[in-house]
């Protein structure tokens, strides 16, 4: 199997973010500090940061911020938290969302494989602690929950906007940019679990490239995401957030995404958003019919 190469080129022009900054920005980044919640937004070192949380948008990392597993293009803290939860992060985070007036919101995780639920009863509490203090719309984005349907299941009772688990990249990379115990064709079966256990339910997945694929292997990850029942699909680029993570093997081409976008909608994709800072949880409340 081919690993994504060692090297990383220079980085274009068209990859320079913003740097955080605006009123809103500054107002949910002391919220959310006073409240000590985590934020993928933050943890992820998303590039899109300072636009969504300019927008009041929030995408919140439960179930504190140490991942069982270790996954080569991500810089979130990999450890043992030997089933430690916070039983007061969903009042928490339900609390920050009504204060700060946030009407969409995207619930996701570290991987808890420490847990008997593997974090699923969490997700399901912050859902219904948000949906009871505010009017906020709630997109779950989960890890694979071991593929088992039980939990797959109970959040999906909760009645989310949309459910959403990443396939992240192509098959012949999957190994080697994913944590051994995470896997391709048990992620396109979560998706698959979740739209036959919910037909009526948009169901979400992202992929980032730049990691050593060919354009070809990208087509492939859509028609499998398709087979799999999914609604929604996101691609952006790879960023490397920390030198221990896969350095850049190539810096796609903005013309690219946009053929890969209009390849998903020819598909059946019911949305398809697709360009070089294009994150899963960028513009979801936008993606979703939440807003504007």
């Amino acid at each position: 199997m081919k690993s994504p190469q060692p090297g990383s080129p220079r980085k274009p022009d068209w990859l320079r973010a913003r740097l955080p900054r605006g009123e809103e920005f500054e107002r949910v980044n002391a919220r959310l500090r006073d409240c000590g919640l985590n934020t993928v937004c933050s943890s992820a070192r998303c590039p899109n940061l300072a636009e969504c949380w300019n927008r009041g948008t929030a995408t919140f990392l439960i179930l504190g911020d140490v991942c069982t597993r270790h996954c080569r293009f991500c810089s979130v803290a990999t450890g043992v938290p030997d089933g430690a939860v916070d039983e007061t992060e969903p009042e928490r985070v339900a609390a920050a969302v009504a204060t700060l007036g946030l009407r969409y919101v995207v619930l996701t995780s570290v991987d808890r494989d420490d847990l008997e639920d593997l974090g699923a009863g969490l997700f399901a509490a912050t859902v219904r602690a948000v949906r009871a203090r505010t009017g906020a719309r709630v997109e779950l984005l989960t890890p694979d929950f071991g593929g088992r349907e039980p939990l797959i299941a109970r959040v999906l009772d909760t009645a989310p906007a949309v459910f959403g688990h990443n396939l992240e990249t192509v098959e012949r990379l999957s190994p080697a940019v994913r944590d051994p115990r995470a896997d391709y064709r048990r992620s396109l079966a979560v998706l698959a679990a979740a739209k036959r256990l919910a037909p009526d339910l948009p169901v979400k997945s992202g992929l980032l490239v730049g990691l050593g694929e060919s354009d070809a292997e990208v087509s492939a990850a859509l028609a499998d995401l398709r087979g799999a029942g999914c609604d929604i699909v996101t691609i952006g680029q790879y960023l490397r957030p920390a030198r221990h993570c896969l350095p850049v093997a190539r810096y796609v081409e903005p013309d690219r995404f946009r053929c890969w976008e209009e390849e998903a909608l020819t598909l059946g994709f019911r949305t398809a958003f697709c360009g070089p800072l294009v994150r899963s949880s960028y513009l979801a409340d936008r993606l979703c019919g939440g807003g504007s």
